[in-house]
């Protein structure tokens, strides 16, 4: 009898055993979470796994929808829009039943980038004050850990989303939060922020397959992604690799519904170039394509004057413009940052500034508010004027100003040979006047053209002007 009471309790541990593997329950992405913003206004995918054929149900709210799981075990569903507000409850219903609290409908941002962007609160300016001070439970961060990936991943560990707090937000991105925060208080609806960043890295492992193949200029990256991204001799993937963290850090939030995206990163792009426009325009039109949405706002950071190593003095500001010549493309953005960089520091630690700043386009350009001054002045054209050169600019806002109230500075110009000289530059209404006893026959004028540049020329709304160079070469199509 003894044996037999142990052959049927093996027998049925063997049973649950087996029920435990062939059992799947409902599964969703890290991204679906307690705290989690959901994007307001528009209707709103949400998706998992679960057994093959299963049908799942997705409730929030009134709001009750169904799907059947594929053969791989994967479903989706859409959330009908939603205005903003909140706390919701979701559950999600299927072999097992998962319920997700506290979540709120608002305005979802995606920030990356790399250490610029990384850069959390705690290692930003006044950051004992900003911390104290940060009791907004509207604004809610999720953090995308570093992970490279030679596949597309469908998830990605994660401790979720986190509720603004004294006690969370040291750790969320410095300029996401600060963005976050302007929006918020101009708004007064919820903000999620998916930070998703890499201190170090370039852009090509940030691009999705299908940037690379909208942009001629990239070809040769195109056609040889299949190449990429490689592994060492121990295999581990090499994360600068083409497609590393968009396989590991972006394609597992795709279609989680988003607003749009803020970037900060370039410096270790700076030996690009012009180059990098042209790399900017394929991760844009890339995340455009992978969302779906043509013309997904993206606001980016022009990176701030430093001091890297030997580099020549002019070739930073070809970066610059290459960031500046992005501008074209319609739904972006740029916020120049060269009045509050640290020469002596790559990472400036007034991420206030870069956030605000960034929230100013979105405010403007999506969010309603067209009398908003969002930029500062973006160099448009010049002409001569017999030994002067009167410089024009969009942008001027309430009017062109020396930010410091001394005399303009960081103006070069030349003539037919080609040598800049300083110059003196003085406002003349919504222009500047610049010209040199060194040249007589004006051909080309120049600003902030020199690595280390912090110009003080701004418009009456404090925002500072781009630097950039009349004489520039022709851009390379994208088209």
């Amino acid at each position: 009898m003894r044996r037999i009471q142990l052959l049927a309790g093996a027998c049925a541990l063997c049973l649950m055993a087996l029920s435990s593997i062939t059992r799947a329950d409902v599964k969703l992405p890290v991204v679906f979470g307690d705290n989690m913003v959901l994007q307001r206004n528009e209707a709103v995918p949400v998706w998992g796994w679960d057994d093959a054929g299963a049908e799942v149900t997705v409730t929030l709210g009134k709001s009750k929808v169904s799907a059947k799981a594929d053969k791989t075990g994967k479903w989706m569903v859409k959330l009908p829009a939603m205005k903003a507000g909140g706390p919701h409850k979701m559950t999600v219903a299927g072999s097992s039943t998962v319920n997700v609290k506290n979540i709120l409908f608002g305005e979802v941002w995606l920030c990356s980038g790399q250490s610029n962007m990384e850069w959390r609160v705690r290692q930003s300016t006044n950051a004992k004050e900003e911390i104290a001070a940060a009791k907004h439970p509207n604004i809610r961060h999720i953090k995308i850990p570093h992970r490279p990936s030679d596949k597309e991943e469908t998830d990605v560990p994660s401790d979720g989303w986190q509720v603004c707090s004294p006690q969370t937000v040291g750790e969320f991105t410095g300029v996401g939060y600060f963005f976050g925060r302007h929006l918020q208080q101009e708004l007064d609806v919820p903000i999620g922020l998916i930070g998703s960043n890499w201190g170090g890295t370039r852009i090509e492992p940030w691009t999705p397959p299908e940037g690379f193949k909208q942009v001629p200029a990239l070809k040769e990256i195109a056609d040889n992604l299949d190449d990429f991204p490689t592994k060492n001799a121990k295999g581990v993937i090499n994360h600068q690799s083409s497609l590393a963290l968009y396989n590991g850090m972006i394609s597992p939030l795709v279609p989680y519904a988003i607003r749009g995206a803020i970037w900060y990163q370039g410096e270790s792009n700076r030996k690009d170039g012009l180059l990098y426009e042209q790399k900017m325009l394929a991760l844009i039109k890339g995340w455009r394509t992978i969302w779906n949405k043509p013309e997904l706002p993206f606001y980016f950071v022009q990176i701030a004057p430093y001091q890297y190593g030997n580099d020549a003095p002019g070739e930073l500001p070809v970066l610059w413009e290459a960031q500046t010549n992005v501008l074209s493309l319609p739904h972006t953005g740029m916020a120049v940052v060269t009045d509050v960089g640290n020469l002596k520091n790559i990472h400036p630690a007034n991420k206030q500034d870069a956030g605000k700043r960034l929230a100013l386009w979105a405010l403007a350009k999506d969010y309603g508010q067209k009398e908003l001054v969002y930029s500062g002045p973006l160099y448009k054209g010049m002409k001569t004027e017999g030994k002067k050169i009167r410089v024009y600019f969009d942008h001027v806002g309430s009017g062109l100003a020396a930010r410091d109230g001394k005399a303009l500075d960081s103006f070069t110009i030349a003539g037919q040979d080609g040598k800049f000289f300083e110059a003196t530059a003085t406002i003349d209404e919504n222009t500047i006047v610049v010209s040199s006893p060194d040249v007589s026959e004006p051909k080309a004028v120049r600003f902030g053209w020199h690595k280390l540049a912090n110009p003080n020329l701004m418009n009456k709304n404090g925002l500072p002007a781009s630097p950039f160079r009349s004489d520039k070469p022709s851009p390379v199509s994208s088209e």
